[in-house]
C-alpha cells in the first residue's frame, strides 16, 4: 500500500508529548517522531507496601545466595570426593559434584534475580530523552549527567539512604560469593613436603614379578634378561596404584659380575642382579628396552640411553640425571628384597624444581 493509499486523517501529523518537543511531518520527512509515550507509573512508585514487598523479596533473594554460598563451603568440605549418590533423573552421580552445582549455581542465580527485580520495581524507569551533542560535553551537560546520576543513586536506593536492608543483603551477598573460589585454592595444597623424595621401597620389602604378582627369586632372573618388578603389599586395584607405580616401578637385569664397572652398583646387587628405577629422568616416561650385548636400556619416548653396567649413567639424549638405583638383597626364604629406598628421588624435573 502506498501513502496515496492512505486517508490524510491516518497520516502522522503534529504529536504533543510528555518528554520531548513536537513531532511535524512534512515532505522531506513524512513520518514524526512518535516521542516517548506518556510514563506509567508502577504500584512500587505508588504504593510503598508494594515497595517495601519488594525490597523484601530482594533482600530475601540475596539471602539465599548467601546461605547457598555457605552450603557451597560446606559441601566442599564435608562431602567426600568418592561418594556417589542416586539422583532422579539423573542417575548416579558425585555427591561433591552435585553440592557444588547447585549451591554456587543457586549463589549466583539469586544475585542475578535479585538485581534484576531490584532494577525492575524500584529502580526508577523514568524515560530521559536527550538531544544528540558533540562528544566532548560542555561543562553544564557534564554537571546536569552528575546530578541525574546522583538522583539516579536516590531513586534506586543504592546509596546510604532510604533502602538499607536491601543494599546490606546485597553486599553480604556479592562478599559471600567470591569465598567459593577462595576454599577451591584449598585444592592446591597441601605442600608436597618429602613426599617427592619416598617410594614404597624399604627395608625387607619383597620384589614382586609385575606379570606374574609372585616374589622374584635370584634363580628367576637370567643373565641378559629384563624383569619387571613392584614393592609387595602393592595392588592394580588400589586406588593409589598409579601414583604409587610411577615412583616405585623396578626393572632387574642380571649381569656378569665382572662385567659391572661402577663399585657402588656391584655392592648394591646381588650376584649380579642390579636394580634401577624404571621411570625415565627425562619426562618420566617407563624404560622397556634392554641391549644385553651393550648392558644399554632405552627410554622409548626420547631416545634416552643408561648403561647399566656403570651406574646407570646417560649415555645418550635429553635425559639430565642417571637413574636411582635400588639396594637388594635376599632375605632368609631366598626372595629378592629391598635393603633401603632409592637413595635419590625418582622421575623427571625434581632437580629443576629445587630441593625444598
Amino acid at each position: 500500500m502506498s501513502s496515496h493509499d492512505i486517508s490524510e486523517d491516518n497520516l502522522p501529523q503534529k504529536q504533543a508529548h510528555a518528554h520531548g518537543a513536537l513531532g511535524v511531518a512534512d515532505e522531506d520527512n513524512p513520518f514524526a517522531d512518535p516521542g516517548l509515550p506518556p510514563h506509567e507509573h508502577r504500584i512500587q512508585d505508588v504504593d510503598e507496601k508494594a515497595a517495601k514487598r519488594s525490597e523484601r523479596i530482594v533482600a530475601g533473594l540475596f539471602t539465599l545466595s548467601m546461605l547457598a554460598t555457605i552450603g557451597f563451603i560446606a559441601a566442599f568440605v564435608a562431602l567426600p570426593v568418592d561418594k556417589i549418590v542416586y539422583i532422579f533423573p539423573l542417575g548416579h552421580v558425585s555427591a561433591l559434584n552435585f553440592a557444588l552445582g547447585m549451591t554456587l549455581g543457586v549463589a549466583l542465580f539469586a544475585i542475578g534475580v535479585g538485581a534484576v527485580h531490584w532494577a525492575r520495581t524500584l529502580m526508577s524507569d523514568v524515560e530521559v530523552a536527550a538531544e544528540r551533542h558533540p562528544i566532548e560535553a560542555s561543562p553544564e551537560v557534564r554537571a546536569q549527567v552528575f546530578a541525574d546520576f546522583r538522583d539516579g543513586v536516590t531513586e534506586s536506593g543504592i546509596g546510604f539512604g532510604r533502602r538499607k536492608l536491601m543494599r546490606n543483603t546485597l553486599l553480604g551477598a556479592l562478599t559471600l560469593v567470591p569465598l567459593s573460589g577462595v576454599v577451591l585454592l584449598r585444592e592446591l595444597g597441601p605442600m608436597p613436603g618429602e613426599k617427592l623424595r619416598h617410594t614404597l621401597w624399604s627395608k625387607g620389602k619383597l620384589l614382586v614379578n609385575m606379570n606374574t604378582h609372585e616374589p622374584l627369586r635370584p634363580s628367576d632372573i637370567s643373565v641378559g634378561s629384563l624383569t619387571f618388578a613392584m614393592p609387595e603389599g602393592l595392588h592394580e586395584h588400589d586406588h593409589e596404584f598409579q601414583k604409587e607405580i610411577a615412583k616405585a616401578a623396578l626393572m632387574l637385569v642380571r649381569l656378569e659380575p665382572e662385567d659391572i664397572k661402577d663399585k657402588r652398583e656391584l655392592e648394591w646387587s646381588h650376584e649380579g642382579i642390579v636394580a634401577y628405577s624404571k621411570i625415565c629422568t627425562h619426562v618420566g616416561c617407563p624404560i622397556s628396552l634392554y641391549e644385553q650385548q651393550t648392558h644399554h636400556v632405552l627410554c622409548p619416548c626420547h631416545q634416552s640411553t643408561f648403561d647399566l653396567a656403570d651406574g646407570a649413567r646417560v649415555i645418550f639424549g635429553p635425559a639430565g640425571h642417571a637413574l636411582p638405583q635400588l639396594r637388594i638383597g635376599v632375605n632368609d626364604e631366598g626372595y629378592l628384597e629391598a635393603l633401603d629406598d632409592f637413595e635419590e628421588p625418582v622421575g623427571p624435573a625434581f632437580w629443576e624444581r629445587g630441593e625444598s
